[in-house]
């Protein structure tokens, strides 16, 4: 059981406090019994396949009532977490989860021999007396890597650094989110070339990515000003109260651990093997992420790249010290393990409406919706179904085909461009609002952050980016785009 916020933490740069563990795990726990509800109260039904160039795939236009069909047995949701591994979502959770014991184990080994000290010292110098420019640039760096490369839970990586990295210019660990995470869920939405919405999307539903392609870049502008915002607003109050700081208390206790270190030894050999790994991180990044055929090996590849060079790294800076290497990265890994549990049962909801066969009728629903509406209210009503949908498919691929092949056999007045702009307006940013995303949930545990805190202190942000969106959504249908 993770500890109190009052408790030694021994040094973990991942500390889930009790508090937010049993709030989260509640939520969810209740998430998953209202789909098991559901498998029982709606109609039951289902969706025939076809083949196509020799693959079976989905024809949403053949729904078949399954009026007799029970609803999943009461076993089998609640043990859903581990039944669905079996499942086709399996291999993906699984790893996600490896992914994420090994990041935070490699991090804590660089953490423990100085690695970040070290890094963030050296940014910290050069941009001393301009820091918020630094924090403006960070931002930007990583609402590229959403909205060009459909970076999102890749970034998770860079969160303990940027954390750390915001606590040594003077601000705190909410700061490191809102310039990482929170950005990059802001480009991921925005979408410019994102291959994971906006490409994908436009080769499903037959239209060119790059047309009218300038619309998207005032979007991408826009949003990034408003991410500018807030992030001025915020930290212009925490310099006037530090204790207004949304994490103080946690980074309180951290700041005692990482500024109280004596004088570290071999300072540019720790700089240069770190450096020489983040070099590496960053061009398997950009290379797996810009090329077709092993795209979706990423997070293989990073898992590799984590695993081995990281541990390498580590062992340089510590004079090849095994025992204190290995040490800090299993201590790391134990101080991931809850998070996995978040995971599981997030992801659970989506397999527990497979189950019960009530997601079809889901589905055919929505398809009756969308017909015979004007533009203004068809863009609005699209927008709003793909919402409801993302809470239950996290995954913007699967929904992409599910969402852009109902559209692509639909008679709507509007432009496949503007098809395309509603789904990743509504497929993105409810990824940094919905208890269903496990890169939120993970990137809250990092920072000690309940999910309903966030919630009470994000609503403003997100209440004036669905206003702009839905903005953009009408202003779009007004230009003809």
């Amino acid at each position: 059981m993770p500890k109190n916020k009052t408790d030694d933490n021994d040094g973990r740069l991942l500390n889930i406090s009790r508090k937010s563990f049993i709030s989260v795990l509640i939520l969810l726990a209740v998430l998953m019994a209202v789909s098991i509800v559901l498998t029982y109260v709606l109609p039951k039904g289902a969706y025939q396949t076809v083949t196509v160039n020799g693959e079976e795939v989905v024809d949403y236009q053949s729904y078949i009532p399954l009026s007799k069909e029970p609803g999943i047995p009461v076993w089998k949701g609640i043990l859903a977490p581990f039944l669905l591994l079996g499942g086709s979502d399996g291999l993906n959770l699984i790893m996600l989860s490896v992914f994420l014991l090994i990041i935070v184990g490699t991090f804590q080994a660089m953490n423990d021999n100085n690695g970040i000290k070290v890094i963030v010292e050296r940014v910290i110098s050069k941009f001393r007396h301009r820091r918020f420019l630094l924090l403006s640039i960070v931002s930007l760096v990583f609402m590229l890597f959403g909205a060009m490369l459909g970076l999102f839970e890749e970034t998770l990586t860079l969160l303990p650094v940027i954390v750390i990295l915001s606590l040594s210019l003077g601000y705190d660990s909410f700061t490191g989110f809102l310039v990482s995470i929170v950005a990059c869920g802001f480009g991921f939405s925005s979408a410019i070339t994102n291959p994971f919405t906006v490409l994908f999307a436009s080769q499903l539903i037959d239209v060119n990515p790059m047309i009218n392609v300038w619309f998207r870049i005032i979007i991408f502008l826009v949003m990034y000003g408003l991410i500018e915002l807030s992030l001025f607003l915020y930290t212009r109050k925490i310099e006037k109260d530090p204790g207004s700081s949304y994490t103080y208390e946690r980074d309180s206790k951290l700041k005692d651990r990482l500024f109280t270190q004596e004088k570290v030894i071999n300072e540019k050999k720790i700089f240069i093997s770190y450096i020489i790994f983040f070099a590496v991180v960053l061009a398997v990044l950009i290379t797996f992420s810009t090329i077709d055929k092993i795209r979706d090996y990423t997070v293989v590849a990073l898992i590799a790249v984590f695993l081995i060079g990281g541990t390498l790294a580590s062992l340089i800076a510590s004079g090849f010290d095994f025992k204190k290497t290995f040490k800090s990265f299993f201590k790391g890994v134990l101080s991931a393990v809850p998070t996995i549990l978040f995971i599981l049962m997030a992801s659970s909801v989506k397999y527990i409406l497979v189950e019960g066969k009530v997601l079809p009728t889901i589905t055919n629903t929505i398809n009756g919706l969308v017909e015979n509406r004007n533009p203004y209210s068809l863009a609005l009503v699209l927008f709003l179904i793909v919402l409801v949908l993302e809470f239950f498919i996290s995954s913007s691929t699967a929904k992409a085909i599910f969402v852009m092949s109902i559209l692509s056999v639909l008679t709507l007045d509007l432009t496949k461009e503007m098809q395309v702009l509603i789904y990743t307006f509504a497929d993105g940013y409810t990824n940094l609002l919905f208890p269903t995303s496990p890169v939120l949930l993970i990137g809250l545990s990092m920072i000690e952050f309940s999910y309903f805190k966030w919630l009470k202190k994000s609503w403003p942000l997100f209440a004036v980016t669905f206003t702009l969106v839905i903005i953009f959504l009408l202003l779009g249908i007004f230009i003809g785009f």
